[in-house]
C-alpha cells in the first residue's frame, strides 16, 4: 500500500510540472525520480490534490494552456499541496501524549472551475491513534468532523460512502479524503492523536513527524510562513521536577511548576521544519518512584464507579539486581515469514542473545507444520554459544510450510520447568492466525498455574503484520503476565523486537501484589495480572473502584535475591489530568482482547460505551467524517441523468443532488482486526494485501479506462490499418460504444449546471 502511494505522489509531482507560478518564479524542488519510493511517502501532516483528470492541473490565478492531455489517471494520481501555516499543540500526561495539528493548504493546481478530492496523510509517532479531525473548505463555507458511531448506526446510515483510501499505509500512517474541493480553495484542517511516549534510563522521549518536504513550500513573493509548537509536559509527580534535555527545535519556557513544564516554539521562517519535533526530558532520578491517582467520575460517565491509577518509574538506579534469565524464543517460520520478515527475526533475535549475561540460559524453538530446536536443552549464553547460534540460524531457520502454534508453546513450556533460578520467559514472535488459538489460551493458563512458591513462566508476545490476531497474542501475554508487541510495518520492526525484549527481561521486582485492593468492595483492573517491575518501562495499573483508597498504600514483591520488597506510595487527588482519556487505550485494548477470548457480546458493548465515550477507536465501532450539524441543510448541485430529468419531479431530483453530494464517508478501521486465517492458510506474506477476485463489472471497467487511457487516437489508427476488415468493424463499434458513454458523460455535466 505504501508502494502504491508513493507512486501516485511521484506522477503528482510530474503533473505539477505543467503549472506555471508566474515570470521569475521558479517551480518547487522535487526529489529525483530514481530517489526511494520513501522520499514521496509523507514524513509530516500532509494534504494531496486527486487527480483522475490531468487537463485539470493548472495555476487556478494564471492559466499556462498547457496541451491537452489524452488519458485519465487510475488509480488517482496525487500531488502535494501547498501549506499555508501550521501549529501543533502536544499534552503529555504519563507515558501518553495528545497531539494536535492545525494546517491550512491551497490546491493551487486545480483550475477553478474543477474540483476533486484531497486526501490528507497524517503520519502518528509512536503507538499512533488518530482520535478526531475536522475540516473548514473556505471557499464554499463548507465544514466537516469525524464522530465515532456504532457498527449498527454505520449500517443505518443513508447513502455512506466507503472511502478506500482511508487507512494506515504504514503502521503510523493514516489517511482520509476531503470531498469535492475547488480548485484555488483554501482549507483547514485540524487533527487530533494519541501516541506513546518511550521511557529510557529514567527520560521520557517523544518523537513527533514534523518533516515538510520542500515542495509543500508556498511558492511566491511576500508569503509570511510561520510554525509554532506548544509542549505541555506533566509528568504527575508531586513535588517532583520536570526538566527538558534535549530538543530538535529552540523551546523558550514559558510556566513551571512543580511536576509540569509548558515549552513554547514560535517562528518565522523561510521554509518549513525540515526535522521531527524530538524533545528528551526527565521525570524521576534516583530510586523506585511513583504515585496513587484517584478520580471520581464525570457525570456524563456511563460508569459510576471510581477510576485508579497507579504508576512507578524505575528510575535510573543501576544498582538494582537484575534476575538472571531463562528464556526460551518461540519463533515462526512458516512460507508467508519468507524474505524481509523473517531475516528481521533474525537480526532481532541475535541482538536480544547479545544482552544476556553468560549465566543467563536461553533455547530456540521454530516452527511451522514441523519443530526446530537449537538444542534439547537450555544453554548457557557464552560466547561460543552464541556463535553456534548464529550458524543454526542461517542454515536452519528457512521460511516454508504452515503454522502450527500449540505444540511448540508446549515444548518451550516443558524446557522452563524444573529450575527454579531467575525469571523463566518465553518470548513468542508469528505473523499468523490459527484456528484452535483459545485452546492455545486455555492450555497456557495450565502451564502458568501451580506456581504459588515459585515464579511461574511469564510469556511475552509479538505479532507482525495484519494478518496474525494481535489480540489473540495480548490475550497470551496477559494469562503469562508478560508484554506484547506488535506492529504492521514490516519494513523494520528488529529495533521494536528488542525493546520489547529488554521490558520483558530486565525485571527487578517479580510476584508483585497491590495490597490495597483487598480493602476495596469491588475492584476491577486493568491488566487483569500485576506485571513483574522492570527496568524497561514504567509500571501502570488501572482500573475502576468502589469504597475508599487509605491515604496510601503499599506494593509488595520478591528481589532478585528472594528478599522481600515493599514501597509505600501516597494516593492523591487526579488534578488537571484527563484520567479517562489517558487511560483509555490501554484498557479498551485489553477489554476487546478479553471479549474476544470469553466471546461475550456484553463486554464488547463495553468496549463500544467506552470507546465512544473516551473517543478512542475500537473494533467495535466506526470513525465517519460528515458534515458538521450546521452544515448538513447547504447542498451542493450533481450532474444528473437524463432518465431522471425525464422521470422525476424537480424537487425528487435536487433531493437527489443534496443526498449524494454531502454523503457521509465511511473511514478505515485503525485496529488491527482479529486476524486472517484465510491469510494465514495461504501463506500470504504480511507485507502483502490478501488477493481479492474483482467483481464482473469491475473487471469490465478496468478493461476500458485501460485502452481508453493508454492508446492514442493515431496510435489506433496505425494499428487498425494492418488489420482485416472483421477487426476494423468490431473496433469501430467499440469506439462508437465508448464515444457514446464520453457523450452521455458530457450531458450529465450540462445537466448539473441546470438550476432544477
Amino acid at each position: 500500500m505504501s508502494e502504491e502511494f508513493a507512486v501516485r505522489v511521484e506522477q503528482g509531482l510530474k503533473l505539477s510540472r505543467r503549472i506555471y507560478y508566474g515570470k521569475g518564479i521558479a517551480p518547487p524542488v522535487v526529489p529525483d525520480p530514481q530517489s526511494s519510493p520513501e522520499n514521496f511517502l509523507p514524513t509530516a501532516i500532509t494534504a494531496y490534490a486527486s487527480i483522475t483528470d490531468p487537463v485539470a492541473v493548472d495555476n487556478p490565478d494564471v492559466p499556462s494552456y498547457q496541451p491537452y492531455v489524452h488519458a485519465r489517471c487510475d488509480p488517482s494520481a496525487l500531488v502535494p499541496l501547498q501549506m499555508l501555516g501550521i501549529e501543533m499543540r502536544v499534552d503529555c500526561w504519563l507515558d501518553t501524549a495528545f497531539v494536535t495539528v492545525t494546517g491550512r493548504w491551497r490546491v493551487h493546481c486545480v483550475m477553478p472551475s474543477k474540483r476533486f478530492d484531497c486526501c490528507i496523510a497524517v503520519p502518528m509517532g509512536e503507538k499512533g491513534t488518530l482520535l478526531s479531525a475536522e475540516v473548514d473548505v473556505l471557499s464554499n463555507d463548507k465544514s466537516y468532523k469525524t464522530k465515532l458511531v456504532t457498527e449498527e448506526e454505520a449500517s443505518d446510515i443513508d447513502n455512506v460512502h466507503i472511502d478506500k483510501d482511508s487507512r494506515f499505509l504504514k503502521s503510523q500512517i493514516y489517511t482520509f479524503k476531503i470531498p469535492h474541493v475547488s480548485g484555488g480553495s483554501i482549507f483547514s484542517v485540524n487533527v487530533n492523536w494519541s501516541q506513546k511516549l518511550v521511557y529510557k534510563d529514567g527520560k521520557f522521549h517523544l518523537n513527533v513527524p514534523f518533516r515538510f518536504p520542500a515542495y509543500v513550500t508556498p511558492v511566491g513573493k511576500d508569503i509570511t510562513k510561520r510554525e509554532k509548537i506548544v509542549l505541555n509536559m506533566n509528568s504527575c509527580v508531586n513535588g517532583g521536577e520536570v526538566t527538558c534535555s534535549y530538543s530538535s527545535h529552540s523551546l523558550k519556557v514559558i510556566n513551571r511548576e512543580s511536576g509540569k513544564l509548558s515549552c513554547e516554539y514560535d517562528a518565522e521562517v523561510s521554509s518549513w521544519s525540515r526535522a521531527d519535533f524530538d524533545v528528551s526530558f526527565n521525570v524521576s532520578s534516583g530510586d523506585l518512584s511513583g504515585h496513587v491517582l484517584v478520580k471520581s467520575p464525570s457525570p456524563w460517565d456511563s460508569d459510576d464507579r471510581g477510576m485508579f491509577c497507579l504508576y512507578l518509574f524505575p528510575g535510573t538506579t543501576k544498582h538494582k539486581q537484575v534476575f538472571k534469565r531463562r528464556v526460551v524464543f518461540v519463533i515462526d517460520i512458516s512460507g508467508s515469514m519468507k524474505w524481509k520478515p523473517l531475516e528481521d527475526v533474525k537480526k532481532a533475535l541475535l541482538e536480544c542473545l547479545a544482552k544476556l549475561e553468560p549465566e543467563d540460559v536461553f533455547n530456540i524453538i521454530a516452527f511451522n507444520d514441523d519443530i526446530l530446536k537449537f538444542s534439547t536443552s537450555m544453554e548457557f549464553a557464552t560466547d561460543e554459544t552464541i556463535s553456534a547460534v548464529t550458524e543454526w540460524l542461517d542454515s536452519n531457520l528457512i521460511a516454508s510450510g504452515g503454522t502450527n502454534m500449540l505444540l511448540p508453546l508446549i515444548q518451550a513450556m516443558e524446557l522452563l520447568e524444573g529450575s527454579k533460578i531467575g525469571v523463566p520467559l518465553v518470548y513468542l514472535v508469528t505473523d499468523g492466525s490459527v484456528e484452535n488459538e483459545r485452546e492455545i489460551c486455555n492450555a497456557m493458563k495450565e502451564c502458568c498455574s501451580g506456581h504459588e512458591k515459585s515464579i511461574s513462566p511469564r510469556i511475552s508476545t509479538f505479532g507482525i503484520g495484519s494478518f496474525c490476531n494481535h489480540y489473540f497474542l495480548q490475550m497470551i501475554a496477559r494469562i503469562g503476565n508478560g508484554y506484547y508487541d506488535g506492529t504492521n510495518n514490516t519494513d523494520s520492526f528488529e529495533h521494536q523486537m528488542s525493546r520489547l525484549f529488554d521490558s520483558a527481561s530486565n525485571t527487578i521486582v517479580a510476584n508483585t501484589t497491590f495490597d490495597a485492593l483487598k480493602l476495596l468492595r469491588s475492584v476491577e483492573l486493568f491488566p487483569s495480572q500485576i506485571p513483574d517491575i522492570t527496568l524497561g518501562q514504567p509500571l501502570i495499573l488501572s482500573g475502576r473502584y468502589k469504597g475508599e483508597f487509605p491515604d496510601e498504600v503499599e506494593l509488595r514483591g520478591t528481589l532478585a535475591d528472594m528478599s522481600c520488597f515493599t514501597i509505600e506510595l501516597t494516593v492523591e487527588k487526579a488534578k488537571d489530568i484527563p484520567l479517562d482519556k489517558v487511560l483509555a487505550r490501554r484498557q479498551i485494548d485489553e477489554l476487546t482482547a478479553q471479549a474476544w477470548f470469553e466471546d461475550k457480546k456484553e463486554l464488547q458493548d463495553k468496549v463500544t460505551r467506552m470507546s465512544i465515550q473516551t473517543g478512542f477507536p475500537s473494533e467495535y465501532t466506526q470513525m465517519v467524517l460528515s458534515l458538521k450539524d450546521n452544515d448538513e441543510e447547504k447542498t451542493m448541485e450533481r450532474p444528473v441523468s437524463i432518465k431522471e430529468i425525464l422521470r422525476n419531479p424537480s424537487y425528487q431530483i435536487h433531493k437527489q443532488m443534496s443526498r449524494n453530494i454531502d454523503r457521509t464517508s465511511l473511514l478505515g478501521k485503525q485496529g488491527f482486526g482479529f486476524g486472517n486465517l484465510t491469510a494465514t492458510l495461504k501463506n500470504v506474506p504480511p507485507w502483502m494485501e490478501e488477493p481479492k477476485e474483482p467483481e464482473g463489472a469491475e473487471i469490465l471497467i478496468r478493461a476500458a479506462s485501460g485502452v481508453v487511457d493508454r492508446v492514442c487516437c493515431m496510435c489506433c489508427l496505425q494499428c487498425l490499418s494492418r488489420v482485416s476488415d472483421q477487426c476494423t468493424i468490431v473496433f469501430s463499434q467499440i469506439c462508437a460504444a465508448l464515444a457514446c458513454f464520453q457523450c452521455l458523460g458530457c450531458c450529465f455535466e450540462v445537466c448539473g449546471c441546470l438550476d432544477l
